[in-house]
């Protein structure tokens, strides 16, 4: 039987490998009902050996991948399905986040650095300090990016200005580069027995390396970040057969589809229409808006970025993007830092608790503020805080801050475009909490539409598998209904107005808290060392509140 043939009562079968910032997971869906008939998971660490680092383990991500292939098709079998029906599988992964290792060992020349690390902001402000007016976006015509710390092309700069293993290796001509997705590619199809060097359109428009409009790495760029050529993958479409695995496990299966997580999510959502939006609510927030074949500028914040090209002749699509760093991150950092909570769903079973009326602001600045504001300097608030505030209201106050983040966004779209969302399609391990998606709609003021089916991003670069030329097994239909729960506004205009113009205030207390290093204007360094003072006393006060309610 042919092996895009299946006898199989569930028909032929697509695998997406979803490797995000804190799991892997590896899903098989029907190509015919789009269900996910089984999936494994396996979570990531992350280190921080400084302050501002992010870091995992590149070895670490490729195992649990793995993990999570063997334990899935274990499934299969246990469900009496057979694992030669799979015909495609599909990756999607976090962005940004990067990887250089040997061609010759394959072993990892570095630990991955994580998109949200912050390690490059010095390099980003030597090079500001050298373009005209310190312009950010001088690059942004070219790459659609601002020039920020969030972006691979500083980090790989750093890695070949800092790391010495990096430096040999490049002089030997040994070194490679590549988001998750080219180091899960290049392992899976063979690794140093001739694997497979390539990356697609989404993840490379996420470097500052690629050529937004001719999607080709840019010798101008290159030159800029004085990045050698040879060391990146090849460039290709979000659907085409890019190698075979070589694994025991799915051997000789191809791997035809590649895409970014958000855009993953996008194309699961199936916003495959200009003026579809979408938001996936993660580690940190990210918000896609679907333009069609037009490349548009943001002046307010947000990035250009490729949503897909669904086959190497296709015409590729674009989207305005809006980036939150910091959503699921925070819940992690009051579960782990302050030991407030234990997860998302009992976030929403304790905040229905307290008063509708509390007035406390959150900004979960850990890693500066991404879009619309791309403040690298701005840090953690928390307003409003009175002799009643307990930790509830400081947990109520961060999911709220993830809303009001997400309607920030909203409001650039709707200044670069003229359009006003008539609702907002949502995604994301944080979508399950009810609380959550109701404050999401109250907040923006339009109804918030979550999936039935809630692995929309695996969903997304599986069907980018199996529509492959080569495979053909998934009919993408762009009007496609898809089942969902609604959540309307319920506050009042003035109600919502009131609670945005609070958290505009707390946005500017937040600003100007990275200490001056520059100057020798004593009055700018007492004022700059000011912030922090009051940053840790207010953090002793709410850590003594938290243990003052763990107690009652």
């Amino acid at each position: 039987m042919n092996k895009n043939e299946s006898s199989s009562r569930y028909g032929p079968l697509v695998g997406a490998i979803d490797e995000g910032t804190s799991s892997a997971r590896f899903l098989v869906f029907a190509a015919d009902t789009a269900e996910v008939l089984t999936y494994h998971q396996v979570s990531i660490s992350q280190s921080c050996p400084k302050e501002g680092w992010v870091e995992q383990d590149p070895i670490e991500i490729l195992q649990a991948v793995r993990e999570c292939l063997n334990q899935t098709i274990f499934n299969l079998r246990q469900l009496t399905i057979d694992p030669s029906d799979i015909v495609a599988v599909g990756i999607t992964n976090q962005r940004e986040t990067t990887v250089v290792w040997d061609s010759i060992t394959g072993e990892p020349l570095y630990n991955a650095i994580v998109w949200m690390d912050m390690r490059t902001t010095s390099i980003v402000d030597d090079i500001l300090r050298k373009i005209r007016n310190q312009n950010k976006n001088y690059l942004k015509p070219l790459c659609g990016l601002p020039i920020s710390p969030y972006f691979s092309a500083l980090k790989l700069k750093w890695l070949l200005e800092n790391v010495p293993r990096v430096r040999e290796a490049l002089d030997q001509k040994r070194c490679l580069f590549g988001t998750i997705d080219s180091w899960l590619i290049w392992n899976l199809t063979g690794g140093t027995n001739f694997g497979v060097h390539a990356t697609d359109v989404t993840n490379a428009s996420r470097t500052m390396l690629m050529n937004i409009t001719t999607l080709k790495w840019d010798p101008t760029l290159l030159s800029f970040f004085n990045i050698p050529p040879e060391i990146l993958p090849e460039i290709r479409s979000s659907s085409e057969i890019y190698g075979y695995i070589q694994d025991d496990i799915l051997s000789g299966v191809p791997i035809s589809g590649c895409l970014g997580d958000q855009q993953s999510a996008l194309v699961g959502q199936m916003c495959l229409q200009k003026g579809h939006a979408k938001s996936t609510y993660g580690t940190g927030c990210f918000l896609l808006y679907n333009t069609g074949t037009a490349i548009v500028d943001s002046s307010h914040g947000l990035l250009t970025t490729v949503a897909y090209q669904l086959g190497p002749q296709a015409t590729p699509v674009y989207a305005l993007e809006g980036s939150v760093a910091i959503a699921g991150a925070v819940i992690q950092w009051l579960k782990d830092n302050l030991g407030i909570l234990s997860d998302i769903k009992e976030s929403e079973s304790l905040v229905e608790q307290i008063p509708t009326d509390n007035r406390v602001t959150f900004v979960p600045a850990f890693a500066g503020l991404y879009a619309p504001y791309w403040r690298k300097d701005a840090r953690s608030v928390i307003c409003g805080i009175t002799e009643d505030t307990n930790s509830t209201h400081i947990i109520k106050a961060a999911l709220q801050a993830v809303c009001f983040q997400t309607r920030d966004i909203l409001e650039a779209m709707k200044e670069d475009t003229g359009l006003i969302l008539s609702k907002l399609l949502v995604d994301g391990a944080m979508t399950t909490n009810n609380l959550l998606m109701q404050m999401q709609a109250d907040i923006c003021g339009i109804p918030v539409v979550r999936p039935l089916m809630c692995e929309t991003t695996a969903l997304g670069v599986a069907i980018a598998a199996g529509n492959a030329d080569g495979i053909r097994k998934w009919d993408v239909k762009i009007d496609a209904a898809v089942p969902s729960d609604t959540f309307l506004p319920s506050i009042t205009e003035n109600e919502r107005d009131i609670l945005y113009s609070q958290w505009k205030m707390a946005i500017d207390r937040s600003l100007g808290w990275e200490p001056v290093t520059d100057t020798n204007d004593d009055t700018k360094n007492i004022h700059k060392a000011t912030a922090p003072g009051i940053f840790v006393i207010s953090t002793i006060l709410l850590l003594m509140i938290a243990k003052y309610h763990s107690m009652l």
